[in-house]
């Protein structure tokens, strides 16, 4: 869809729908991949993205499978609608009448909206990781008896409750907390850089991830068109989507474990002093592979999150609500 027959707030409205829809169809890969990051080797609680699931799942329930997602969800539509708006912005400011946009400005214009979207993005995943990661920690507190005393730790304790069902032990209970808990704690302790720690980890990530992802998308999507203004199909852009998303999410997986790793609660393991330094521990203390912790799983969250968001985007939700909202207005 070009440009410039859709206005800002209909691309607004398009991101932030995908957002939603895609994050509510894949949270629970998501939370697995998370949990799998940061878990370090001597501390064992998960040993693949399937046992992780299941653990999860008899621990903490259906829900459990959801922790996080409230503030994903609220979220989850600026980012979105500003990742997709940035993108399209950009590449109509680099286009030229009746060119088509080469690689670099295409890249160029990935850059740009991966910068944007961190605004959003940051005190995002920080919040996010944080509800993600409770439910290891409590287990990891139960095995261990090593009580967690850093910032945000204190919110979760465990209680262990027996169960009747056959071949599952005690049960692992962590209090349940809140973003707000957690939000109003790192602002009292840290102010608002505490909201933003990972910041330069995050640009890392999605910077990178931009570049490689747009470019993609839109050389897959408009391949065998006949014109740059000819809509693609449906299955198209999903399948654009998809595949954009995987290789892109792959590619920088390096980057988001280190990002995990600096947003997580602290707690009696690791501590890092900014990026260089866990990227080096990291290295010397768990070994290359380390940096590929959760690829899988974060490949199977992006790739049908944002085929979904490019569908749900090209679609043009917002411009329907848009027309309708005016039909309403001016019918009698």
């Amino acid at each position: 869809m070009p440009l410039q027959a859709t206005n800002l707030p209909a691309k607004l409205i398009n991101g932030g729908v995908a957002g939603i829809v895609g994050v509510t169809c894949i949270f629970p890969i998501d939370l697995v991949k998370t949990r799998l990051q940061n878990q370090r080797s001597r501390h064992q609680v998960y040993k693949n993205m399937l046992d992780c699931l299941i653990k999860t799942l008899r621990s903490e329930g259906c829900l459990g499978m959801y922790r996080g997602a409230a503030v994903n969800l609220t979220l989850v539509t600026p980012e979105k609608a500003i990742k997709l708006a940035a993108n399209d912005y950009f590449r109509h400011l680099l286009a030229k009448e009746g060119v088509a946009l080469s690689l670099s400005k295409e890249m160029m214009a990935g850059c740009g909206a991966g910068i944007c979207q961190v605004i959003i993005t940051t005190p995002m995943e920080m919040l996010k990781i944080q509800l993600q990661d409770a439910g290891r920690l409590a287990s990891q507190q139960l095995v261990s008896r090593v009580p967690c005393s850093a910032p945000g730790c204190k919110l979760v304790n465990v209680s262990p409750v027996q169960t009747r069902a056959y071949n599952v032990g005690p049960v692992v209970l962590p209090r349940r907390i809140s973003a707000t808990q957690i939000a109003t704690e790192l602002l009292h302790t840290q102010g608002i850089k505490g909201l933003y720690k990972g910041l330069g980890a995050t640009l890392l990530r999605d910077v990178p991830f931009s570049v490689i992802y747009f470019p993609l998308f839109a050389h897959l999507n408009k391949a065998e068109q006949g014109s740059m203004e000819q809509r693609s199909p449906f299955f198209r852009s999903f399948l654009a989507g998809c595949v954009a998303g995987s290789v892109a999410a792959v590619s920088v997986n390096p980057c988001d474990v280190i990002k995990t790793r600096l947003q997580a609660m602290g707690r009696n393991e690791e501590s890092y002093n900014g990026i260089i330094d866990c990227a080096r521990k990291i290295w010397i203390k768990e070994g290359p592979s380390a940096f590929l912790k959760g690829a899988g799983c974060r490949a199977l969250v992006i790739a049908p999150l944002f085929g979904i968001a490019q569908v749900i985007y090209f679609i043009g939700v917002g411009e329907f609500l848009i027309d309708l909202c005016q039909y309403r207005r001016l019918s009698p």
